[in-house]
């Protein structure tokens, strides 16, 4: 194993998977280490992203395509959607040798559309999508505080958070992607900017063959970035892409890139919530705008870590878009998946983690500070009032995840207070 490694959760969930599928595809933006963890359990490789080997392995799909997979297993087959005729012979291959743990399969963009292969591959190819690095995978949170134990109800003495908010500051800038938690400094900050720069000039124009223009896409993605940890519509995003220099720009334009966007997992969304509730306010179904890793977002803006604490309000949000990854990246590992609520007396959740079990946790995100802990703990409590356990369960807990404080803690109501730098799965 590199000595740099450092171990993921998607290790964990990768060993899981292979150990009840012939294949494993592991999905997620580029940069975001799905190689590097694909290789620590892989027996021998088929790098499709090396231009020679996509070349002369498409001349062999003609000849023997078979030949492709042959290798010792569980074989790795690097950035697989170049071929996109290769999935329905790696599915043919798995049926017909009918054991586990043969393929691994990574790539960073989404699977290319059923007319394209013959077969989805269900209940032979299982799926993990991966994200950029959460804090504790990072090395920066301690990990004092696990999701998983608060799920099976054990609650904590309080524990001591280290991180302050300029180093919060700087660790949302740097985000979560592997080479950048090796660097420092300056250096590695540049990482955010490098992947937004390759992602306008290059990725969108490859992800499915369209022409799109680079500045367009920059504008987008500062657009986004403006409105991020926010349900705010398409046209809200072409009126402000308008008011920043893009000279014609229709709806049906701003769908395109952001759909572009959201196959090369730039852009994850968060769906809306809808649980059994006494209250007659309508629940809004709104996404709510997020990206994979919130540095795309300070990077697309030109913001560094001085920026965001010189405008805390922005900051609010940029720190929520943080906070989504690293609970979407420990929701993979309990099972879960994250939402949002919001109805139309204005009663609303940051996150929703709901469990494949039907257990679910209730998360208000805040910055720090009495005032707001206050607020989201209220908010949080007003929900709880309003679900209907005769249909549903009681939330497991309640938290109000923060960027700063001394401690993390269970207030006397019940809602646990939870730096950020004190989290894991």
């Amino acid at each position: 194993m590199d000595i740099k490694y450092k171990l993921r959760i998607a290790d964990r969930l990768l060993a899981r998977k292979l150990a009840g599928k012939g294949a494993v595809l592991i999905e997620g933006p580029k940069w975001c280490g799905k190689t590097t963890t694909a290789r620590q359990l892989a027996k021998s490789l088929l790098d499709l992203g090396d231009t020679e080997v996509l070349k002369q392995s498409k001349q062999m799909m003609e000849i023997s395509s078979k030949t492709l997979l042959q290798g010792e297993t569980p074989r790795l087959i690097d950035e697989w959607q170049t071929i996109p005729e290769l999935w329905d012979t790696i599915r043919n291959e798995v049926d017909k040798r009918s054991a586990f743990s043969q393929f691994i399969l990574t790539g960073s963009t989404v699977k290319p559309q059923a007319e394209e292969t013959v077969h989805s591959g269900t209940g032979r190819i299982g799926r993990i999508k991966m994200r950029p690095m959460s804090l504790f995978e990072s090395g920066e949170s301690t990990g004092s505080v696990s999701l998983r134990s608060l799920f099976e109800g054990e609650t904590f003495e309080p524990l001591p958070n280290s991180l302050e908010l300029q180093d919060i500051a700087y660790l949302t800038c740097r985000g979560g992607w592997p080479q950048a938690t090796l660097l420092e400094g300056e250096i590695a900050l540049d990482q955010a900017f490098g992947y937004v720069d390759d992602v306008c000039e290059r990725d969108i124009q490859r992800v499915d063959g369209v022409k799109r223009n680079a500045e367009r896409a920059r504008l987008l993605l500062r657009s986004y970035a403006r409105n991020v940890s926010q349900q705010v519509s398409y046209a809200t995003i072409k009126a402000d892409m308008l008011s920043n220099d893009a000279n014609t720009l229709d709806e049906d334009t701003v769908a395109d890139y952001i759909k572009a966007l959201k196959k090369l997992f730039v852009l994850e969304d968060l769906e809306a919530w809808n649980p059994n509730i006494r209250s007659k306010s309508a629940i809004r179904t709104s996404d709510t705008r997020h990206f994979v890793d919130a540095s795309i977002g300070t990077a697309a803006l030109g913001l560094g870590p001085q920026d965001l604490i010189n405008d805390l309000d922005s900051f609010g949000l940029i720190f929520e878009d943080m906070a989504v990854r690293d609970l979407r990246v420990f929701a993979e590992a309990l099972d879960g998946k994250l939402y949002h609520y919001r109805d139309s007396s204005g009663l609303e959740c940051d996150i929703v983690l709901h469990r494949r079990n039907g257990t679910y946790a209730l998360i208000e995100i805040k910055l720090g500070g009495e005032n707001l802990i206050n607020e989201g703990a209220e908010s949080l409590k007003s929900l709880a009032e309003t679900i209907d356990t005769t249909k549903m369960k009681n939330p497991s807990f309640m938290m109000v995840l923060t960027a700063v404080g001394p401690y993390a803690y269970r207030r006397p109501d019940g809602v646990f207070v939870v730096p950020i730098g004190c989290l894991k799965d």
